[in-house]
């Protein structure tokens, strides 16, 4: 299937981005009768707004879906595309829903008389894009404070007012839109490479911990923000993974790059025979009078629901996290322990890794920079790889090509996702780039190619070299 791609933005036009307008969570079930409507309401974004005016859009939204209902009662209204913004619609749990609202891009272009006049971009936001954050947004509050139905069982409607607006007023301020692309449709896991000697050298390393730490659940192990080694479910571990490096390993990164420890950033671990501290919990294990507070994560919500202490410990690029049952009470004693048995053992774990990483890294090399990026998926295990991001955090995502080309990728994974049977989408962008979709066996595959006079036999066979190249053991049907 050949699809040419629109425009890229001219240069002397101003183009603002999308931007959050509004977001909020509600009940229809608080609030029934006339008068009570403010009780819907459990929480609102911006909190300035007009008290009849929170209530008139809560109102719209309920009325839109309740409306859509009736053509459809297993499938409400998703999103709600108007000239100036987008509205997206999210049932977090039954009768509980969350609506974010999101302005459309602008473009002001200069008329005949000099004037500038706004263009709305009405359809440059892909809803596949918007509905991954908001469901993105729930995930990570339940992460952090368990289902809306829990927190309200366990202490009331205000009990989970509280909950939700402490974690919601900080948690919007992370969300950066412009952002926002085809990663966090995927929201993937990306694992690191490992040969079979290395891999086992951290099994037996996990094993060896969960038996003298015989009070840790659940083990996961990272290099280079990367995963190797998880006990945790798959979605458990995909939003951990998340908060881990969007939001963790970024905010530890800034006082290791000038060269110092921060305290309340993190451990501080004083020893000579090894390199590792704590992220997470008390920022000097030494100190008596420092409280041993670790943050709370639930996994298993839908069954087991359990509630852990999160324990991150790292030494030079590897780290391992460490969940305990909530209900035990750790102490200062407990983190010396840990930190003098995994210390040494992982900071000598990590220098292996890193020799053997870098041994690869010499070998398989590349002579020139290749003229192609790419981005694939595997919907199995939540494997994901990227060429085209450079850095992805919370507030910011650094790619290596054109934002129109991202748009692009976005369309055909939209496309991809209307369709159940495998199938490729080849499209020639007016910039002479070409952009390629693969999907196959639960597994996509996008490549962007810079070959500016290339034709689509030329394409094709370009795409199947990077398949042989990059993924020689993975089944791609031509």
């Amino acid at each position: 299937m050949l699809i040419a791609s629109p425009r890229m933005t001219a240069a002397n036009e101003k183009q603002s981005p999308p931007s959050l307008l509004s977001f909020f969570i509600y009940n229809p079930k608080f609030g029934p009768r006339e008068g009570e409507e403010e009780k819907k309401i459990l929480f609102y974004h911006p909190s300035e707004v007009d008290k009849n005016e929170k209530i008139r859009n809560v109102g719209l939204c309920e009325a839109i879906v309740q409306f859509t209902r009736t053509f459809c009662p297993t499938k409400p209204a998703k999103s709600l595309h108007t000239q100036k913004n987008r509205q997206f619609f999210h049932e977090a749990e039954e009768n509980f829903w969350m609506v974010m609202v999101v302005s459309n891009p602008v473009i002001e272009k200069v008329n005949k008389d000099g004037i500038r006049v706004p263009e709305y971009q009405e359809d440059e936001l892909l809803d596949t894009v918007y509905g991954a954050v908001i469901q993105q947004c729930y995930c990570m509050y339940k992460l952090f404070n368990g289902t809306f139905t829990k927190s309200m069982e366990a202490g009331g409607i205000d009990h989970l007012q509280q909950r939700i607006q402490k974690f919601f007023y900080r948690y919007l301020q992370t969300l950066h839109l412009q952002s926002c692309d085809l990663l966090d449709v995927f929201g993937g896991i990306s694992f690191f490479p490992l040969d079979k000697m290395t891999y086992l050298k951290i099994q037996s390393f996990v094993n060896r911990m969960e038996e003298s730490l015989d009070l840790v659940k659940y083990t996961a192990f990272l290099y280079n923000d990367q995963l190797i080694w998880s006990g945790l479910e798959q979605d458990d571990m995909r939003i951990l993974y998340k908060y881990l490096t969007t939001s963790l390993f970024p905010r530890q990164l800034e006082p290791e790059l000038i060269g110092r420890d921060s305290p309340g950033r993190g451990g501080i671990t004083v020893s000579l025979n090894h390199y590792g501290r704590f992220l997470t919990g008390p920022y000097d294990i030494n100190n008596p009078e420092v409280a041993v507070r670790f943050p709370r994560i639930f996994v298993n919500t839908d069954s087991a629901y359990e509630e852990l202490h999160l324990i991150v410990y790292k030494a030079m690029s590897a780290v391992v996290c460490f969940l305990i049952n909530a209900s035990v009470e750790l102490t200062r004693e407990f983190c010396q322990r840990l930190d003098n048995l995994v210390g040494p053992q992982l900071t000598l774990l990590a220098s292996d890794i890193c020799e053997q990483f870098n041994t690869n890294k010499r070998l398989s090399a590349p002579e020139k920079e290749p003229h192609f990026k790419f981005i694939y998926f595997n919907h199995m295990n939540l494997a994901e790889k990227t060429t085209i991001h450079m850095r992805k955090t919370s507030n910011m995502s650094l790619t290596s090509v054109h934002p129109d080309l991202m748009k692009i990728l976005g369309d055909i994974n939209s496309d991809f996702s209307r369709a159940d049977e495998d199938e490729e989408i080849i499209v020639k962008a007016m910039t002479d780039y070409w952009v390629v979709g693969k999907k196959s066996d639960q597994r996509e595959l996008y490549v962007i190619l810079s070959q500016k006079n290339a034709n689509l036999i030329e394409v094709n066979e370009e795409v199947k070299k990077l398949c042989a190249m990059q993924f020689n053991n993975i089944f791609f049907l031509d």
